[in-house]
């Protein structure tokens, strides 16, 4: 069997529940609209679902055309509203400086109650993907997962605890680490990965309840603290993209 995408996700807003595509644009910023926005704390800091885990459970939709974001919380609440942009700030994105401008509207109280400290929403000026352009796209074979939850003793690991990109059938265990630094055709688009997704915290929290429930850390470091990478506790693969292009589900990726 040839490899192929078996899913494609991405969410609107950084650390918010992922939405599932059936296809996609891969541009050199990565899936269309991934994560254009992300939460800040007093500070300027990042905040994520690793300091607030309830987020996994408010899904986000950006309305592009309308420029309208809307968040549908847990409880049934549905805030929604036009993205009016307000002063430009300078961020702490996992400690590094990145430029966005303030995001008005109804989001802001809510999410700081959840969060219990004031929170504010911004928008970047490129996308809160974590390693940029170098790290667009994110790829993990679905096997990977299989591997992982033998090492575990369950059944199944869910995939969205890893908050991935693309999920590829048709590959072995970790095969995805072998197409660093080679050109990878997925869909129409192409890209090439340059290393590998270290693992923190997050992983371990039950995308359904936010609670951490299983201990993928301990797993991931009983079978790969050892192996060549570069980010410690590698699960999956991120990569750039060289040539944009439509992504679906069931397309073929292969490398050159």
């Amino acid at each position: 069997m040839s490899a192929r995408i078996s899913w494609i996700s991405r969410t609107p807003v950084k650390a918010l529940a992922l939405q599932h595509l059936d296809e996609t644009e891969l541009g050199e910023g990565g899936v269309a609209g991934d994560r254009r926005f992300y939460l800040i704390g007093e500070t300027g800091r990042l905040v994520s679902n690793k300091d607030v885990p309830a987020f996994q459970l408010i899904q986000a939709s950006y309305d592009e055309d309308h420029d309208e974001l809307a968040l549908s919380l847990p409880d049934g609440r549905l805030l929604r509203g036009r993205v009016e942009r307000g002063e430009e700030v300078t961020t702490s994105f996992h400690r590094r400086p990145r430029t966005a401008r303030l995001v008005v509207g109804p989001w802001n109280g809510v999410l700081s109650e959840l969060a219990d400290e004031p929170l504010r929403l911004v928008e970047p000026a490129t996308s809160g993907v974590d390693r940029g352009r170098s790290g667009a796209a994110t790829l993990l074979a679905t096997a990977s997962l299989g591997a992982l939850g033998d090492v575990l003793g369950v059944e199944s690991v869910d995939g969205r605890r890893f908050r991935m990109n693309f999920g590829l059938e048709g590959l072995a265990a970790h095969e995805e680490d072998t197409w660093i630094g080679r050109r990878v055709r997925i869909g129409e688009a192409v890209v090439i990965p340059h290393g590998n997704v270290g693992r923190c915290v997050i992983t371990t929290q039950n995308p359904d309840t936010g609670v951490s429930d299983l201990d993928t850390l301990k797993g991931l470091a009983a079978y790969r603290r050892d192996v060549e990478t570069t980010e410690p506790l590698p699960f999956g693969v991120h990569a750039a993209v060289v040539q944009p292009g439509r992504v679906r589900v069931g397309d073929a990726v292969e490398p050159d």
